[in-house]
């Protein structure tokens, strides 16, 4: 049964990482493979084929392992407690990946209340420069902080609309896009709301938000500056843009920003928050979440960008628009993957999680976590980085590696920058792809590059820190 449940696991992770081949939505795949290894897992642990591990740590199955008191009260009883145990350990998984997947809906929302109220067309009057090099960085620096607060994949998204703007000729608007990929990926991974991976490690308790920030935004912020550093000297980057000069029409709206500039200050402000509300409430950060959503709902409903807003045109402003908007399959995608993983970490193999056991394997053929860590970020330039991380933090326990380990912030910093090296590693390179339609082998022989440097630079990096200053020895 162990065997079926990986197997299950593999094939859907196949489907998963082949999904544009294919032409399936991943959500499919990732739904169908949560289902299927809990089923098999129920049907194991019910014929007493499998054991699992509860939601103490502790190894059990149908009939060895109930309390005296429970056998007392005969087999159909012990029976009863024993699947009671297995359905407890179910809703405690689902109860962890809940606290994600709320958060994630919180923001997502957000941010589309601020891009309803046109929020992020705030961000072209600020930028003036025709100058090729400089608006490289001024765009890349954009990046780098946006995905910090709203995460990388939505900064890629909203940095991608203004360009289209900016730079009209779309070959040389494709080389700032895949510039922008590095620099949201390397902003995202040192903030505990940049990345659905630091996400994940945030609210699992395995890195805190001054941890964090404290030791990833130096190697984050080399990771992007390298790159840019080098493509500051390359050819597509030399000389001025052709920028169109604004119509009347277009210089009027921007003058009448100020509804636009509250609302995005506002939708940065609050979700921004959300750490604080956590370190001030100690309550876990969806509750502060809900309580941002609630502010930004509240205020969108009085304010919006037109000076003549009707109330037939109130529908296009609210906050029931922006939940119509959010991409719900990606949600339903981080339930089936996190799901599955799950399943996983429950089964027991040699008297461990299975998670756990392919722990231990690693240490033995490869001693060197660091190594492995690595390993992982180029893995992730394959395949996704949620399952990834999800599967180390079922590898690795709370136990030998507490809160703000270095462990724990070499896998944020590996998952959120290495899928820069491949068009497809990423959320982020995903929708610029698919924005831009970018071709894989252009960028795999003109920007992978630039992503290896960075990533290895800020590895390097974080490594020096970490042996300077003892991460994780006094964390």
């Amino acid at each position: 049964m162990v065997a079926a449940i990986v197997a299950c696991f593999v094939i859907g992770y196949i489907v998963i990482v082949f999904e544009h081949p294919l032409r399936l939505d991943k959500t499919v795949p990732a739904l169908l493979m949560g289902a299927v290894c809990w089923a098999l897992l129920s049907l194991g642990f019910n014929n007493g084929t499998l054991e699992i591990v509860n939601t103490e740590g502790e190894v059990y199955n149908m009939f060895n392992s109930l309390s005296g008191e429970a056998m007392e009260i005969g087999h159909a009883g012990a029976h009863e407690v024993a699947e009671e145990g297995f359905v407890g350990t179910l809703l405690h998984h689902l109860g962890k990946t809940a606290e994600i997947l709320i958060f994630l809906i919180g923001a997502m929302t957000i941010v589309e209340i601020v891009d309803l109220h046109r929020g992020f067309d705030v961000l072209k009057s600020w930028v003036h420069t025709r100058n090729k090099k400089k608006l490289l960085w001024i765009v890349g620096g954009l990046g780098f902080i946006l995905s910090a607060i709203i995460d990388n994949l939505t900064a890629t998204i909203v940095l991608v609309t203004l360009l289209r703007k900016l730079v009209p000729d779309r070959d040389q608007r494709i080389w700032y896009v895949a510039l922008i990929v590095i620099a949201a990926n390397a902003g995202g991974a040192w903030s505990p709301i940049g990345d659905v991976t630091t996400t994940m490690l945030w609210i699992g308790k395995r890195v805190s938000t001054a941890g964090l920030m404290e030791f990833l935004i130096a190697p984050s912020l080399i990771c992007f500056a390298v790159p840019f550093l080098v493509a500051s000297f390359l050819k597509p980057f030399q000389g001025e843009l052709t920028t169109p000069e604004l119509t009347e029409a277009e210089e009027e709206e921007q003058g009448r920003l100020l509804s636009s500039k509250t609302m995005l200050f506002l939708g940065l402000g609050m979700i921004v928050f959300v750490p604080v509300f956590k370190t001030l409430t100690h309550l876990p950060p969806y509750l502060g979440m809900m309580l941002s959503l609630g502010v930004v709902w509240l205020v969108s409903e009085y304010i919006h960008p037109e000076e003549d807003f009707t109330e037939e045109r109130k529908a296009q402003y609210s906050a029931h628009k922006a939940l119509s908007r959010i991409e719900m399959s990606s949600i339903l995608f981080f339930l089936g993957i996190l799901m599955s993983v799950a399943a996983l970490e429950t089964v027991v193999v040699n008297g461990v999680g299975s998670l756990r056991a392919v722990a231990e394997s690693l240490r033995s053929v490869i001693p060197n976590e660091d190594i492995v860590i690595i390993v992982l970020g180029f893995l992730s330039a394959i395949i996704d980085n949620v399952p990834l991380v999800a599967a180390s933090m079922g590898m690795y326990d709370l136990g030998t590696h507490p809160i703000d380990a270095r462990l724990w912030h070499f896998i944020a910093y590996s998952a959120g920058t290495g899928g820069s090296m491949l068009i497809i590693g990423s959320a982020a390179g995903v929708a610029a792809m698919g924005m831009e339609r970018i071709d894989f082998i252009w960028y795999f022989k003109k920007i992978a590059w630039l992503a290896l440097l960075g990533f290895a630079a800020g590895a390097i990096a974080f490594l020096i820190i970490e042996s300077t200053f003892n991460i994780g020895v006094n964390h």
